[in-house]
């Protein structure tokens, strides 16, 4: 009788310590998933980006900086993995770079004054053949900015998309287009080098 009871004892104890091992190996793994996530800045970077009926992968991420402030989290997807910026310039395929607002010091009227130094950047100065694009593309960034928001700026293979918060705010067509607005982070000449290094993994 005693024997039987020492091996009850036996088996519960077993069958609680495998309880036990079980919970500890899902918190572990739970963290470990946690850790596998990018944060950049305090923002929470997706792995994935669908949209516009396309499916892309982060290539990297970095911080839009200035004066030492963190002005927002540029993150880059891709339908293949580069470290060339260039290449993802001139290449047809499908590509979105998503910002991540973290500053109040971002308004509409600052943000239209980055993008013209940036398109001045990326056309080495010719504008003049892209004006009534880059126009267009420029007042999709009209509305109040605030600290938080999240724009879309997608190249989907025919047009670039603006998405604001999930809304989509308008289009530009042509691959021209297209070479100019991406050239303005992943060009020969950049606002940001630091920015554009992230982007590419580097």
């Amino acid at each position: 009788m005693k024997s039987t009871n020492q091996e009850h004892k036996t088996k519960k104890f077993t069958l609680v310590s495998k309880k036990q091992v079980l919970t500890l190996f899902v918190v572990v793994l739970s963290a470990l998933n946690l850790n596998a996530q990018t944060i950049v800045s305090g923002v929470k970077v997706d792995d994935k980006l669908s949209l516009e009926g396309k499916d892309l992968t982060l290539n990297g991420a970095g911080i839009r900086e200035k004066l030492w402030m963190d002005l927002y989290v540029g993150s880059l997807y891709v339908t293949k993995k580069t470290t060339s910026g260039q290449e993802i310039v001139d290449s047809k395929d499908a590509v979105a770079i998503k910002l991540n607002i973290t500053s109040g010091m971002i308004t509409s009227s600052k943000m239209i004054n980055a993008v013209n130094e940036g398109f001045e950047k990326s056309t080495n100065k010719n504008t003049a053949p892209l004006k009534t694009k880059i126009d267009k593309f420029k007042s999709f960034f009209n509305d109040k900015i605030n600290k938080g928001d999240v724009f879309v700026i997608m190249y989907n293979g025919n047009e670039s998309v603006v998405y604001k918060n999930g809304t989509k705010k308008g289009s530009v067509e042509g691959y021209e287009f297209k070479k100019a607005v991406i050239g303005i982070w992943l060009g020969k000449t950049v606002v940001d080098e630091d920015l554009k290094a992230g982007m590419l993994g580097k």
